[in-house]
């Protein structure tokens, strides 16, 4: 797909810089805002109308927020490939509905290496869902636009002002290849603090 309209979003971010004017233009833009605990009630205080994770997938999080976006409603509606005819008929089936946008950023893990915390607390910081919201995101740049960090916000903005709320595949490509590069540094400071 090389236009991709952009509908609806996930937005799940430690780092709420930018956060509030972002979610306002895409929600101008008539987009569904979509989002978890501490970023939903930011949204919210913003004035901002979005729909709680919980809803969508029909569950809490649970285990201290550990689980709260690891769930089929959320991920194939990630995954699915819009230009596959089956893929779009398996949403259907199971009444699951698409992404286009995924914003996050992760928690800090090096602040929390500065901060020089005990190792349980460490363990805490490592962020699972992050990674891993965006690691799918950037593997399906074909049918998603992965948004990796508030330094994007005025590209992206730019793209969709300029397209009808649309984005074309170089920054979805462009996009996946910043993903994977802070995923893949953010796994390395954490094997780094691990292997010592």
């Amino acid at each position: 797909m090389d236009l991709l309209p952009i509908r609806r979003a996930l937005l799940s971010v430690t780092d709420k810089t930018g956060l509030a004017a972002f979610a306002e233009f895409l929600q101008r833009g008539g987009v569904e805002l979509v989002s978890t605990g501490g970023t939903r009630k930011a949204l919210q205080d913003a004035g901002l109308a979005v729909t709680s994770v919980s809803r969508v997938t029909g569950f809490p999080e649970i285990l201290d927020g550990r689980v709260k976006t690891l769930h089929p409603h959320i991920h194939a509606g990630i995954l699915a490939d819009k230009d596959n005819p089956e893929h779009r008929r398996t949403l259907a089936k199971h009444q699951l509905a698409a992404f286009d946008l995924v914003c996050v950023n992760l928690y800090n893990f090096a602040d929390a290496l500065k901060a020089g915390l005990s190792l349980p607390d460490m363990v805490e910081r490592i962020d699972i869902g992050g990674p891993t919201l965006l690691r799918a995101s950037a593997k399906n740049f074909q049918s998603i636009l992965v948004v990796p960090g508030a330094a994007y916000y005025p590209r992206v903005q730019r793209e969709l002002a300029d397209k009808d709320f649309h984005v074309g595949l170089p920054l979805r490509r462009d996009m996946a290849a910043a993903t994977f590069k802070l995923t893949s540094e953010y796994d390395a400071m954490i094997a780094s603090y691990m292997a010592r």
